[in-house]
C-alpha cells in the first residue's frame, strides 16, 4: 500500500512538471497554433510632413447626415489619396437660443443621435485605420451651448458685472456661452472630454476650433497631458494663425492669409507673386516639422463666402488653385464636397446633401492630383525655387535628385510665359498622365491651365 501511495504520488509530480513546461506564456519555443489571432499591431497616424486631410460635414456628406454615410464611402474617400479626416462636431447640439450650429455643444462626451451613436463613430474609425487613414475630431473648446449640464457651475463662465454668464465678447455668437479659463476645475473637466474620445473611439487627434480665443497655457497644459495619455502620435490642428500654436504642440494652424491672397489673385486684384511672398510670410512663423493647412475652401468659407466654382471662375479656376494650394507646400485640405464642383452654398445648420453624381471628370481629377502629391517626395518635402510673373504662378520643388516644376495660368485667358534661362530646352514629364514635354524658351498657357512636370 505504501508502495502504491509512493508510485501514486510520483506520477502526479511528473504530469505537473509536464503541464507547467506546456503553457506558452512561459516557453517561448512553444508556437501558437494556427487558431490563434495575430498581434495587433496599433493604428500610427501619418507624420505631419506626409497629411492630405478631408473636411466631413455630415449634414451634407450624404441623405442621411449621419457617420454611417461616411462609412458608405470610405472606398471614395480612400481613392481621392486621403489619409486623415476631420469630422465637423459630433456632439449633441444646444436647444436654449440654438441656431442649429454644430459648434454649440450640449455634452462633450456624447454623440448626437442625428449622427448615430458611439459604437458608430468605433466602427467608422477602426474601418478607416484598416485602410490607413486616420480620423479626428472637432473640437470646441472657447464655448458651451447654453444648456450643457456645466451650465450649472456659473464659474466655470465669463461672466458681465452683474454676475450674468455672456456669450463670446467680440461676437454675436448669441447661442453659446463663453468659458473661463482662469477656473482650473473647468480645465480639467475639458482635457477628460478630450481624453474621452481617444480612450473610448480610438480617434487620432482634433481639429480646435477657434484656437485662437482659447488661451496658450491652457493648449499647452491640454496637449502636455494627451500626449501622456496615449502612445499614438496625435494630429493636432489649430483653426487659428497664431504662432504659439506650435509651440504648445499643435502640429498644423490655418492658412488664412493664404486663402485670401490666392483669392485675390484669381480675382485679377493682385499679382501672382503675392502667393510666394505670402507662403514665405507664414512659414516665417513655423518651427521645422510644423505645418500650415492649404485650402481652397472649407464649410465657413463654402457656407458664408463661396464654393471654388464661384470663387475661381467655374471647373478650370477651381482646379488651377487647388493645384497651387496642393503643390506650393504645406498640408493640403479638401472639403468634402469641392471635388464634385459644387456651386450653391453649402449649409452646415441644416441638411444639405451633395450630389455626388456632379462633375465625374473634376473628381477623376482631384483623385490625380493627390494620388500624384502622396507619391512626390518634392512635392511634400522639396526645397522651393519660384520665378516672377504677373498672372502664372511658376515654381520648382526640388528633393534630392527629383524636381517637380509646376506653372498655373491665374487668369480666363491665354498667358505667354517667357521661361527662366535655366528652363531653357529642357525636357520633362508629365506627372498627370506620363507624356514627354519639351521646353523652348516660352510657353502659351491657356486660360486657367496648368502643368505639372517632374524629372
Amino acid at each position: 500500500m505504501l508502495q502504491r501511495k509512493k508510485y501514486l504520488f510520483i506520477l502526479l509530480i511528473v504530469f505537473s512538471i509536464t503541464l507547467f513546461s506546456c503553457d506558452k506564456k512561459d516557453d517561448p519555443e512553444v508556437k501558437p497554433n494556427g487558431n490563434d489571432p495575430e498581434p495587433t499591431v496599433p493604428f500610427e497616424p501619418p507624420q505631419t510632413k506626409d497629411i492630405v486631410m478631408y473636411e466631413i460635414n455630415l449634414r451634407a456628406f450624404s441623405q442621411s447626415g449621419d457617420i454611417q454615410g461616411v462609412i458608405n464611402r470610405l472606398d471614395k474617400i480612400e481613392d481621392l489619396g486621403i489619409n486623415v479626416i476631420w469630422l465637423m462636431p459630433i456632439y449633441p447640439i444646444g436647444e436654449i437660443n440654438s441656431v442649429n450650429s454644430p459648434y454649440s455643444v450640449k455634452n462633450f462626451k456624447e454623440v448626437n443621435p442625428e449622427h448615430g451613436t458611439l459604437d458608430d463613430l468605433k466602427s467608422l474609425v477602426s474601418l478607416a485605420h484598416e485602410k490607413g487613414i486616420a480620423v479626428i475630431l472637432d473640437w470646441v473648446a472657447n464655448h458651451t451651448a447654453w444648456d450643457n449640464p456645466w451650465i450649472t457651475n456659473t464659474d466655470w463662465y465669463t461672466q458681465d458685472g452683474n454676475g450674468n454668464i455672456v456669450h463670446p465678447p467680440g461676437t454675436n455668437w448669441q447661442d453659446v456661452a463663453d468659458l473661463n479659463y482662469n477656473n482650473q476645475e473647468m480645465r480639467l473637466a475639458m482635457i477628460d472630454a478630450m481624453k474621452y474620445w481617444i480612450n473610448e473611439a480610438d480617434i487620432d487627434g482634433y481639429r480646435c476650433d477657434a484656437a485662437d480665443m482659447v488661451p496658450f497655457n491652457f493648449w499647452k497644459q491640454a496637449i502636455d497631458s494627451l500626449n501622456a495619455n496615449t502612445e499614438k502620435d496625435l494630429v493636432l490642428l489649430a483653426e487659428g494663425a497664431r504662432a504659439d500654436h506650435f509651440t504648445a504642440g499643435f502640429d498644423l494652424n490655418f492658412s488664412w492669409d493664404f486663402y485670401n491672397t490666392i483669392k485675390n489673385v484669381f480675382n485679377g486684384n493682385s499679382s501672382a507673386g503675392f502667393i510666394f511672398s505670402t507662403h514665405n510670410s507664414e512659414y516665417n512663423a513655423v518651427p521645422d516639422g510644423k505645418h500650415k493647412l492649404r485650402f481652397t475652401t472649407n464649410h465657413d468659407e463654402s457656407a458664408w463666402d463661396a464654393t471654388p466654382m464661384v470663387l475661381f471662375g467655374g471647373k478650370e479656376g477651381a482646379l488651377a488653385a487647388s493645384v497651387i494650394t496642393i503643390f506650393l507646400g504645406g498640408v493640403p485640405m479638401i472639403y468634402g464636397c469641392q471635388e464634385v464642383g459644387v456651386t450653391q452654398n453649402v449649409s452646415f445648420f441644416s441638411q444639405s446633401p451633395v450630389n455626388w453624381s456632379l462633375n465625374p471628370g473634376m473628381l477623376q481629377t482631384y483623385e490625380d492630383l493627390l494620388q500624384y502629391y502622396n507619391s512626390s517626395q518634392p512635392a511634400k518635402q522639396g526645397t522651393l525655387e519660384t520665378y516672377n510673373h504677373s498672372t502664372v504662378a511658376a515654381f520648382k520643388r526640388i528633393f534630392e535628385q527629383e524636381e517637380l516644376f509646376v506653372l498655373v495660368n491665374t487668369r480666363n485667358n491665354t498667358v505667354n510665359f517667357e521661361l527662366p534661362p535655366s528652363l531653357h530646352n529642357s525636357t520633362w514629364t508629365n506627372a498627370i498622365g506620363g507624356s514627354t514635354v519639351s521646353l523652348n524658351t516660352s510657353i502659351n498657357i491657356a486660360p486657367f491651365e496648368y502643368l505639372i512636370l517632374k524629372k
